[in-house]
């Protein structure tokens, strides 16, 4: 596949395309070589106005189209977005450096289940009725909550996004999308692919810009009714202070610093391979990366041998390359960013069992590195990277293991690794995490809700509880005296 050439981009707002009411511009670069590719429309905040109020023109229109219909119309997308995978691989690729193969396993074909999933369930928004000893009829209606602001982050923009715009059109809402700005250009060809479909105009409008300037706006914006946010977790504690002035009901999945745990009498090989999974998928840029792994003492020294063996043969290369893995991180700052932990660790006293250096090679591509013997103190240890980086530790007893998985303020997901049937579920009551894999990492589909606790956030993205964050319960009662 060759790097496509990508025509400039400008806002979607009422089903039209139109350039940014100031006519500013923003470079997007491609990370595999570090030129710019094109530019996208640097919106402003009243092109953030003309979007909500676009949406909020489409949006009892929508709330009244039958579940029924609306479900065809997501069916439909996601048939369109097959039909167009090619390109939605080769943008995805091309803005954020993910590698061809895992933009088409992964990117595009979960985009598409996901829409296939909320079609299938617009049709349930039921209520029920209710009994109660007063002469009357009582009943439940399943509302949708109105117009959406949605703000994804640069590391999987096509994921992120589907995961809020699907449940939320699901549901009857119509939607304004923030997408991030170093990463705009898949979220401009889903709002051509979602006309094409059929999603009435004004239902979904897209603003590109900076998140300081219109982020905060949208999220403001009194004709905005729910915010969906994923990001870091500094800008969410700011953008879930602002919406609840405003008593608006968010959903926040915010970052991650996941432990993986290694017991004895796990199954050495898998083990091994779940963690360089966990680390080396999408570049370390994963919320449910698994940057931690703790080590059964007993297994230490060949844990970190069979990694120190293993991870320098991971492909890492042009994400245009089928035969790529690991590709450049999405941008210069968040190479900077690893580089500046690394040096930390080496500052703490952490040994670096492989990798620790920049590739030489043009674009952002960093080694996957492995550090072994930090102290549990370590900034490196108890914040996000974001980054291909794992950190080593030794543990001695199961309550060890799981007070170590649970130190951090993190709780987005975890993961262990035995052949102990009863461990398995008894340390997974007790780890504090949204979701926690077993003998494996990353396993997701879009009927498997996830979301965080404690600093990684509230509310749930997928399944039907993702559908119910959408909606609002009204009650009914008519008098029968």
């Amino acid at each position: 596949m060759r790097r496509p050439e990508v025509a400039p981009g400008r806002l979607f707002i009422g089903g039209q395309w139109r350039e940014s009411t100031e006519d500013g511009r923003i470079a997007v670069a491609d990370p595999a070589t570090g030129s710019v590719v094109t530019t996208v429309a640097w919106g402003t905040t009243a092109d953030v106005d003309a979007a909500v109020d676009a949406a909020r023109a489409a949006l009892d229109g929508w709330a009244a189209t039958p579940g029924r219909q609306r479900g065809r119309i997501l069916n439909r997308v996601a048939e369109v977005v097959r039909a167009r995978a090619d390109e939605l691989v080769a943008v995805e690729s091309l803005d954020v450096g993910k590698p061809i193969s895992l933009c088409r396993a992964v990117d595009v074909e979960t985009t598409a289940e996901q829409y296939e999933y909320y079609a299938a369930l617009a049709q349930t928004l039921d209520g029920a009725t209710r009994q109660i000893p007063i002469p009357s009829h009582a009943y439940t209606r399943r509302e949708p909550i109105g117009v959406v602001a949605a703000i994804t982050p640069f590391n999987f923009p096509l994921i992120l996004s589907s995961s809020k715009i699907a449940p939320a059109l699901a549901a009857g809402n119509t939607v304004v999308h923030k997408p991030a700005e170093d990463t705009p250009l898949s979220a401009l060809l889903m709002a051509e692919i979602l006309a094409e479909a059929g999603v009435p105009a004004g239902v979904v409008n897209v603003v590109t810009g900076y998140g300081a300037e219109i982020g905060e706006h949208l999220i403001r914006h009194p004709g905005v009714d729910k915010v969906a946010f994923t990001g870091s977790t500094t800008v969410g504690r700011q953008a879930a202070s602002i919406a609840g002035s405003q008593l608006k009901p968010v959903t926040m999945e915010l970052g991650g610093n996941a432990a993986n745990i290694i017991f004895e009498d796990a199954d050495l090989e898998k083990a091994i391979g779940a963690a360089i999974k966990g680390f080396v998928f999408n570049t370390g840029q994963f919320c449910m990366g698994g940057p931690r792994l703790l080590v059964a003492s007993p297994l230490y020294d060949a844990v970190l041998g069979a990694l120190a063996e293993a991870v320098p043969h991971v492909p890492l290369g042009d994400p245009f390359d089928p035969a790529t893995v690991i590709g450049p991180m999405a941008a210069e700052r968040h190479l900077s960013k690893v580089e500046r932990y690394v040096a930390q660790a080496k500052a703490d006293g952490g040994r670096i069992v492989t990798g620790g250096h920049r590739v030489d090679r043009k674009g952002c591509y960093f080694e996957p590195t492995v550090i072994a013997d930090l102290p549990d103190n370590s900034s490196v240890v108890r914040e996000e990277i974001f980054g291909p980086v794992l950190t080593v530790q030794r543990f001695d007893t199961e309550d060890e293991a799981v007070a170590m998985a649970n130190s951090t303020p993190y709780g987005l997901a975890a993961g262990l690794q035995t052949e102990n049937l009863a461990r398995a579920h008894r340390v997974a009551a007790r780890l504090q995490a949204g979701i926690v894999w077993i003998n494996d990492w990353a396993m997701l589909d879009p009927a498997i809700p996830f979301g965080g606790v404690k600093d990684s956030g509230y509310g749930r993205e997928y399944g039907p509880e993702a559908l119910a964050g959408y909606t609002r319960t009204k009650s009914v009662v008519v008098s029968l005296a």
